[in-house]
């Protein structure tokens, strides 16, 4: 049975520690062969006037927000076509890859290449994973399946889809889309 012991300066919230406490958990299954419920995670608050790095107390630093629920939030939004909200998730510099297309960096510029290839189109979603990336960005992967209609009005669904998206400093800087659009249109 795994423990993991972890002392952090007071000041986080509750719901800041359980992500933190499934986080460790996951790190440790992702290692070790052990069900959840036997990995045993202990998180101490210390006074920040019990800390000290070079001879000075410090403050905690405030948590980051959970890159999964940016990224569903953007979804949601993207979806709603509130896309002035979903903006406002994007950081300066974004990039999209899509199958097929140059790489945009406006959601703009994704309406006008969307155009032409369907009337409407909706994710019904199988997943999400999210986890820390090599850089400072978490990335997140969501999967499932795209439905909607073709331009002529004819429906399709059922085609797969991997989204990977980059998040930093709680916004959203890279978009990639893998996605079987092409192949099913072309045995429409």
């Amino acid at each position: 049975m795994p423990i993991v012991e972890l002392h952090v300066i007071e000041g986080y919230s509750t719901k800041e520690k359980q992500r933190l406490g499934q986080a460790l958990t996951d790190a440790v299954r992702f290692v070790v062969p052990a069900p959840p419920d036997l990995v045993t995670v202990l998180i101490h608050d210390l006074p920040p006037e019990d800390y000290y790095r070079g001879g000075q107390t410090r403050q905690p630093a405030p948590a980051k927000d959970d890159p999964e629920k940016i990224v569903r939030a953007f979804l949601a939004e993207m979806s709603e076509r509130a896309f002035d909200k979903a903006k406002t998730r994007l950081a300066p510099g974004f990039v999209m890859h899509f199958p097929g297309a140059q790489p945009m960096h406006d959601l703009s510029e994704l309406m006008d290449w969307a155009a032409p290839r369907y009337r409407s189109i909706a994710k019904s979603y199988e997943g999400f994973d999210a986890m820390q990336g090599v850089s400072d960005a978490a990335i997140v992967y969501c999967r499932g399946t795209l439905s909607g209609q073709w331009p002529d009005g004819t429906p399709f669904e059922g085609i797969r889809f991997i989204d990977r998206f980059e998040v930093a400093d709680n916004l959203i800087t890279q978009q990639d889309v893998w996605n079987d659009i092409a192949e099913t249109r072309a045995q429409a």
